[in-house]
């Protein structure tokens, strides 16, 4: 029985002491930005973590009640990066915070999830009230394509805002969830992560917690798992694989989004923090600007993301989006005080 305790009390212990304007990743997907265009372009002594302060052996003490959340210890972390890859994202300078101890979903929030709440609440997103979203070109016919070609952005000719898309149709007019339930909720505004956040009695991370979640307990790691991106020979996430944007050999597994407990990538048990969808964090893009619609920070990138493209499936990699926005590559976690 001792033993029993002690080999408990020890793997606790070792578990917390353990540009492009591309492919969505740029404010050419804001609701605001009215430019379109039908002309292709050619692509050519730091402590890693702390364990809780509070001395007790409790299984509750390092998780919450809701087995779908993690606890993240709080304590001085590294954030940003001195070698950035992006440096107009804000990616540097490598700076020191301080956080408090948190909870975060372990997954994205999914379809399922998020139509729970709609029920309960007869919620309808800014997407559904806008009558259109944007999303990305393979998942619309070519006769789509032609039908829309002068609502296409600027900077991202791949991009097609279409009527009729939102979180219920995330593929297309007649699309639905029944076969997406397990995958993320898509098309969803920051004002969107915010009315479901306040339903299930959480909030969103900030920028800073959600980038010492990625982190996994590593200090200056590229990736939540390390800096090797496909360790083993093994696929780790869900991004884009080939020629961007026609090309997509779809090595992971996915054309697309995969479901939410699908890549599990550190020692804090979160899926696809980074690859599948971009997530929301609270933090304003610019703290100058304030207001309803300003833009906030992004993390983690998404399926469309590729090296050549977009670089920002790393940790410390950014972007942004006015609040209204939406695609079909947007979606967050949410976050629980402790």
């Amino acid at each position: 029985m001792m033993l029993r305790i002690s080999l408990i009390y020890v793997y606790f212990n070792c578990l917390f002491v353990f540009v492009l304007l591309d492919c969505g990743c740029n404010k050419g997907l804001d609701r605001q930005d009215n430019t379109f265009s039908s002309t292709l372009r050619h692509i050519d002594d730091v402590p890693v973590c702390k364990k809780r302060t509070r001395i007790s052996t409790r299984y509750r003490d390092y998780y919450p009640e809701d087995p779908t959340m993690s606890f993240i210890p709080g304590g001085k972390y590294l954030i940003g990066t001195d070698e950035p890859h992006f440096p107009s994202d804000g990616e540097a300078p490598e700076r020191l915070v301080k956080i408090a101890d948190f909870y975060l979903d372990k997954f994205e929030v999914s379809n399922e999830k998020f139509r729970s709440f709609v029920k309960s609440t007869n919620y309808t997103t800014e997407a559904e009230g806008f009558g259109d979203s944007f999303i990305f070109k393979t998942l619309l016919t070519p006769q789509t394509q032609e039908k829309y070609v002068d609502f296409r952005v600027v900077s991202a000719p791949w991009w097609f805002k279409i009527k009729g898309i939102s979180w219920r149709h995330p593929q297309g007019e007649q699309s639905n969830v029944e076969d997406l339930l397990e995958h993320p909720v898509v098309h969803i505004s920051w004002h969107d992560a915010i009315a479901y956040c306040n339903w299930a009695g959480k909030r969103l991370p900030t920028e800073a917690e959600w980038e010492v979640a990625c982190r996994g307990g590593k200090k200056r790691k590229l990736f939540p798992w390390g800096n090797k991106l496909s360790p083993r020979g093994e696929h780790w996430l869900n991004i884009w694989q080939g020629d961007f944007p026609d090309g997509n050999t779809v090595k992971d597994g996915y054309t697309t989004t995969c479901p939410v407990k699908k890549f599990r990538q550190n020692d804090y048990d979160m899926h696809n923090i980074v690859g599948n969808v971009w997530e929301w964090t609270q933090d304003f893009w610019n703290k100058d600007e304030v207001g309803a619609n300003a833009q906030h920070v992004k993390k983690g990138g998404s399926y469309l993301c590729h090296k050549s493209y977009c670089y920002r499936y790393r940790c410390a990699a950014r972007s942004q989006n006015t609040a209204d926005s939406s695609s079909g590559n947007l979606g967050f976690r949410c976050a629980k005080n402790v």
